[in-house]
């Protein structure tokens, strides 16, 4: 019997991810954006054969779909080597030629909606009004198009078409813990929530008649709950809620006139069924830890895009209170029994305020002894349960890994997600510290064997901590992480400023305390070798802030390593740079042991 060779790391980054699905309205093809090609394309499935054929070769990440209700052609936004200005095509179900609807280069168009009969899209776009955004209707057949909002105050856009077509949704975001939903009916918009003055998220909503909303909102709340408002009468009720869980999504299922609704927890998420009439919550089992997507289609059949710890993207339909898997992506040559499934721990910060994390553990044969702290990106984001190809080789390598959720981070009600606005640099940063200081102490590590690591806002917190910590570890890894707040406020996409205030602060009033949390303040302490990672595409965390340290810290005689990836953005969509940048990765760190 042979015996084969461990496995080579990259195998971790062999699966393939899927951003995106639908399902046609005939319930017969489900199309998905996918990198099977080691480029994200569209491709389908016929659900009766199960064997994926390609629709496109753009070789773009998608960022909406939307199938024509009687099923004859479909739409998709996709971008250019993550610039994330989407543009909009159409293409029939077989795929083929890209049809322009919307493209204006360097704008970004945001797909919401066809009418019944197909002929009408409705879309947020930045053209004419790139700070605030306007909502559009479009007639494909006659290519004209009328301003239906134009955006004020804060970044609109469009969120849900009415059943008759003759009122809709939008969202206006303020920031991220103050995001409020309106109907827009007989030219009058009005909010969905009682005052949306007072700081709170519309997390998500729902038509189930032309006079019925579903909303999950924290109006008066810390965790989302699940409210009623009547478009006519402009009444606003509280339905339920789910103690110690957050309601994030409501989807309507039009056959059995219930909602299907995904609840976060710290980590993980749940699903539940409430029926109307019955007013019964029932819990449903879920085959992943985290949903990515749910749908329910005309039929009543949920579909859902999930991910688990040591489970790649996938795609599953329920049918007879069972899930089946529609897609089968897996790590190849690695059964899910060698890879890590992280522990849960908490601890107390520095002013015992409970902090919760994923500790990820090799397995003791190959176990080097040295941990990764990770602080995940966001920061209003969280770490959870979810896939990462990069932890599982860093695990399967002999790496330990820490992921704190520090305060500012989501799923643990609004006030800890507040406590990061207008405070990138201290609590965040000493909730960190605090993580380290704790594996310290209970012998989890020695103070001498810690990696630090981080991407986007994960980043700046990896520059901060190596400028104000750097004696904790022994080499540094920025992946397109801030380096400058008074830069980058003034960098971000028009539409991001206006919450910019709220969330990082204002760089004339705020500019000793801009000064303390910019990570280039401290760029004489930092002595630890670095690798810096950077998009030149990068529209979120502009390549000059990665440039602006790298030229001080060589001209310190720091050991920096940089690379540049001339066609990514905030992140790595080509399959081939993902796999070139992890193993560079794993080199740096297994050099600086």
């Amino acid at each position: 019997m042979p015996t084969f060779p461990k496995a080579d790391v990259t195998q971790f980054f062999r699966t393939f991810s899927i951003q995106n699905f639908i399902v046609d309205p005939h319930e017969e093809q489900l199309i998905c954006s996918t990198n099977l090609s080691g480029h994200f394309n569209l491709w389908a499935l016929d659900l009766n054969q199960r064997f994926p054929y390609p629709l496109t070769s753009i070789n773009q990440s998608n960022h909406g779909l939307a199938y024509d209700k009687n099923g004859h052609f479909l739409l998709s936004a996709f971008d250019h080597d993550g610039d994330e200005n989407a543009q909009i095509y159409a293409l029939p179900p077989e795929g083929g030629t890209l049809l322009p609807i919307q493209v204006n280069e360097g704008e970004r168009h945001m797909l919401g909606e066809l009418s019944e009969d197909g002929r009408m899209l409705y879309y947020t776009s930045t053209k004419e009004n790139s700070t605030y955004l306007n909502i559009y209707r479009y007639d494909i057949e006659n290519e004209k198009e009328e301003v239906l909002i134009e955006g004020k105050e804060a970044a609109t856009s469009f969120a849900a078409l009415g059943p008759d077509e003759r009122s809709f949704l939008l969202r206006k975001h303020f920031a991220n813990t103050h995001s409020c939903m309106y109907v827009h009916k007989n030219g009058r918009t009005t909010a969905i929530t009682p005052d949306p003055t007072i700081p709170h998220t519309v997390e998500s909503a729902a038509y189930t008649t032309n006079k019925d909303v579903y909303l999950a909102t924290t109006y008066e709340a810390d965790f989302s709950y699940l409210a009623h408002f009547h478009v006519d009468q402009q009444t606003f009720t509280k339905i339920l809620d789910i103690p110690g869980e957050s309601i994030i999504n409501v989807h309507f299922d039009q056959s059995s006139n219930g909602l299907y609704l995904v609840t976060s927890k710290g980590v993980t998420d749940q699903l539940y069924y409430y029926h109307l009439v019955e007013e019964k919550l029932t819990s449903i089992d879920l085959p992943v830890e985290v949903v990515d997507k749910l749908m329910v289609t005309n039929g009543g059949i949920p579909y859902i895009l999930g991910r688990g710890s040591t489970l790649p993207m996938n795609i599953f339909r329920r049918k007879v209170k069972t899930w089946e898997t529609i897609t089968d992506l897996r790590v190849p040559g690695i059964a899910r029994e060698a890879m890590s499934e992280p522990e849960t721990i908490r601890y107390p910060s520095y002013d015992e305020t409970e902090i919760e994390a994923l500790y990820f553990k090799p397995k003791p044969e190959v176990d080097n002894s040295h941990l990764i702290l990770w602080p995940h990106g966001g920061p209003q984001a969280a770490e959870r349960k979810m896939f990462r190809a990069m932890f599982q080789m860093l695990v399967y390598e002999g790496y330990r890994i820490l992921a704190p959720n520090f305060r500012g981070s989501s799923n643990y009600g609004l006030s800890f997600m507040k406590e990061v606005e207008g405070d990138w640099g201290y609590g965040p940063r000493l909730d960190n510290v605090a993580a380290l200081d704790y594996m310290i102490e209970n012998n989890f590590v020695d103070r001498d064997k810690i990696f630090l690591i981080g991407g986007s806002y994960g980043g700046y917190m990896a520059l901060l901590l190596h400028g104000r910590h750097g004696d904790y570890f022994k080499a540094v890894v920025d992946i397109f992480g801030v380096s400058n707040l008074f830069s980058f406020v003034e960098s971000v996409p028009d539409f991001w400023k206006p919450i910019m205030k709220q969330w990082v602060g204002d760089p004339l009033t705020d500019q000793e305390r801009f000064k303390r949390d910019s990570p280039i303040t401290y760029l004489e302490q930092m002595s630890k070798p670095m690798f810096i990672i950077q998009g030149a595409n990068d529209p979120r965390v502009v390549k000059a802030e990665s440039d602006q340290v790298v030229d001080k810290l060589r001209a310190n005689n720091v050991a920096v390593k940089y690379l540049v990836l001339d066609d990514e953005g905030h992140g790595f969509s080509k399959k081939d740079n993902e796999i070139e940048v992890n193993r560079q990765i794993l080199q740096f760190f297994n050099n600086h042991q």
